[in-house]
């Protein structure tokens, strides 16, 4: 037995001191490599190598608030500017022509009928306007508008049958009807003696009343 172990202190030459410590920093290896296997390792990203150099830090900063406003930007469109409403009772032929759908043909039957009218008192009644189509008036109707200051009223107890008559809204027995009642019954006070006597028709009232001036 003797004989086996004296090879191997021979083979090894280590003091019984130095074996022991070997035996430790082997145990210290042993145990390195265990805790290796057991955590796993770490992979560091190129991004995080440039912020561990001096001088990037600044430089990953801007690139993150970068990133982020690119991603939370929002598409910010300037205000849609409004175009002004067009005053159909005062406006020509050019500005109607503007407006989507209207050609010169129109313009010229919206401003005939406008004179014919004494003006337009609502917005609605360009669909009475001939050959305009139901939606070309639905395009336009919201850029716009009438004003009835602007509209040219019939002195009902002035007027002769001439004048009454070219509002397009009066049939020819409710106008022989309204000065024969004039002349029997003097001054019509205001629409209901219109109305009451039976002058006009029902449908027609609502047509004609921005269009009557009831002074003397």
């Amino acid at each position: 037995m003797d004989s086996f172990k004296e090879p191997l202190k021979n083979w090894f030459g280590y003091t019984r001191r130095e074996r022991r410590s070997a035996l430790i920093l082997l145990i210290i290896i042993l145990t390195v490599l265990g805790i290796r296997f057991i955590i796993p390792e770490r992979n560091t990203t190129i991004k995080e190598i440039l912020i561990s150099f001096p001088g990037h830090e600044s430089d990953s900063i801007k690139s993150a608030e970068v990133t982020k406003v690119i991603y939370n930007q929002r598409e910010v469109r300037p205000p849609r500017r409004q175009k002004p409403l067009l005053d159909i009772n005062s406006c020509d032929s050019a500005s109607l022509e503007a407006l989507p759908g209207i050609g010169p043909v129109l313009s010229v039957r919206i401003i005939k009928y406008r004179k014919l009218l004494g003006g337009y008192a609502t917005v609605n009644q360009l669909k009475e306007v001939y050959g305009l189509p139901e939606e070309t008036f639905n395009r336009i109707s919201s850029r716009v508008f009438a004003d009835s200051l602007a509209v040219k009223k019939i002195k009902i107890n002035k007027a002769d049958y001439k004048e009454i008559i070219r509002l397009p809204y009066f049939k020819n027995y409710e106008v022989s009807a309204i000065l024969k009642y004039r002349e029997l019954k003097g001054t019509i006070k205001g629409m209901n003696d219109l109305i009451e006597n039976k002058l006009i028709a029902a449908e027609t009232v609502a047509k004609v009343r921005h269009y009557l001036d009831f002074g003397e």
